[in-house]
């Protein structure tokens, strides 16, 4: 029986967004989007081996690597998933606006070889990500320079991002998930609590464990 498990297996890669040297985005707090990007990808991927399915995890070593190299680790995989949280324009901070924004955002690209398995595990994650009472941010569908993203599906936040090197490079369906705004504050500590951590996890996980099933 273990044998047959292990032969259905689905075989997940995690990346971490970032690097230590090049940690993306500063929370409200001064903490690197990186930190908060580890603790998350570190538990999707608990989660996803506790369903039995084979996981690589990225950027979590310490070593810098490029975006185009993240895909090509695991060539073979099903999936490829990529935790971020989110910030806002500077302009927007500056103007004292942190606290209008929050909530997760997904995105695919049309450029993915298998777009439409991509949309279809986005759309799963959305789904999971409101059933545990998260809510979607419009944010990167805003009309100004640097947004202005095509938006797929309002409900879910799902966005079409073709450029995305991570996605558009990807051999096998990619999706990358901003699990929240970490610019502001009251999110941010919200996202930095344990709890809130394993829950977005869990149904993060359960999403792709779920698109990714094999009979």
């Amino acid at each position: 029986m273990a044998g047959a498990t292990a032969a259905q297996a689905s075989y997940i890669v995690v990346d971490t967004g970032h690097t230590p040297q090049h940690p993306g985005a500063t929370a409200a707090s001064g903490r690197a989007e990186y930190a908060y990007n580890l603790d998350l990808s570190g538990a999707v991927a608990h989660d996803l081996m506790a369903l039995d399915d084979r996981v690589t995890r990225i950027s979590v070593n310490g070593k810098e690597i490029a975006l185009k190299d993240r895909t090509a680790q695991a060539p073979d995989a099903d999936f490829f998933l990529s935790i971020h949280h989110d910030s806002i324009q500077q302009a927007w901070i500056d103007a004292g606006r942190r606290r209008e924004f929050a909530g997760f955002s997904i995105f695919v690209s049309q450029l993915n070889p298998h777009y439409e398995r991509s949309l279809q595990c986005a759309q799963a994650i959305g789904e999971g990500l409101l059933a545990a009472g998260e809510k979607p941010s419009l944010y990167h569908a805003t009309p100004i320079q640097g947004e202005n993203r095509p938006l797929l599906d309002e409900r879910l936040g799902i966005h079409r991002f073709d450029d995305l090197v991570v996605l558009k490079t990807a051999r096998m369906p990619a999706v990358l998930v901003e699990a929240g705004v970490i610019a502001n504050p009251d999110e941010e500590k919200r996202l930095g609590d344990p709890q809130t951590i394993t829950k977005i996890a869990n149904a993060i996980a359960q999403a792709v464990h779920a698109c990714n099933e094999k009979p």
